[in-house]
């Protein structure tokens, strides 16, 4: 008897990562899946690294930028199917973080084409998968609340 081995979802994180004006970190894919589509860094978890880790990881190779994570907005099932079959053809389980800037210029790395941050107000014209406005926006509502009183 053979057992046929199945596919598992994959483990990756996101992060949201807003500046001081409230503006968030967005990167453009360098590489497939979604090569040239707008999204926030992120990426799959290594071996034996933390979820938390592996956001700040992704954030410094596809950004240039270091941050300080805030808390966990959501977890997010990505299951993508083939527009032909119906098949399922990826499934992320994604971990995705909010996160306040610290340092660092920002600039495309790893497999990121371009990054930079931007007003909240012009999102709908990036071409962003409704899940990441949805939980950007999320984010920036747990941003707000870790801002010191002035």
């Amino acid at each position: 008897m053979t057992l046929e081995a199945k596919p598992v979802p994959v483990p990756a994180v996101g992060i949201v990562c807003f500046n001081e004006l409230g503006h968030v970190l967005l990167i453009r894919r360098g590489n497939p899946p979604r090569q040239g589509e707008w999204s926030m860094p992120g990426g799959k978890l290594e071996w034996g690294e933390k979820a938390m880790d592996a956001a700040i990881r992704e954030l410094a190779e596809e950004t240039g930028v270091t941050a300080e994570i805030l808390g966990l907005i959501d977890v997010v099932d990505g299951i993508f199917t083939s527009r032909s079959t119906g098949d399922v053809t990826r499934h992320y389980v994604l971990i995705d973080y909010v996160a306040r800037y610290r340092s660092g210029t920002v600039r495309a790395g790893d497999d990121a084409s371009e990054a930079r941050f931007v007003a909240l107000e012009t999102l709908d014209t990036f071409g962003l998968w409704d899940e990441t406005i949805r939980i950007i926006h999320a984010g920036h509502r747990l941003w707000l609340t870790a801002l010191p009183s002035a």
